[in-house]
């Protein structure tokens, strides 16, 4: 039996990837396609071609994908 692939907005792949970036378990120099790791065959297709949808390289540095951070000063 086929598990239906997961799908993944750009907004979803990106608060994935900053949680990612937040727990450490990626840094934000990293090329794109490293995230590769965190995703199974087929969700990583599916997470690979809305990336190219939206004219993301997997050469591209997670920052690039991610976006500045903003930092609240208390």
């Amino acid at each position: 039996m086929l598990k239906e692939a997961r799908k993944y907005s750009i907004d979803a792949i990106q608060d994935e990837v900053r949680a990612l970036v937040t727990k450490g378990s990626i840094g934000r120099n990293y090329q794109i396609y490293s995230l590769s790791q965190y995703f199974d065959g087929g969700e990583w297709q599916e997470v690979e071609q809305t990336l190219t949808t939206h004219d993301y390289l997997l050469r591209d540095s997670i920052c690039d994908l991610i976006g500045k951070e903003v930092w609240i000063n208390d």
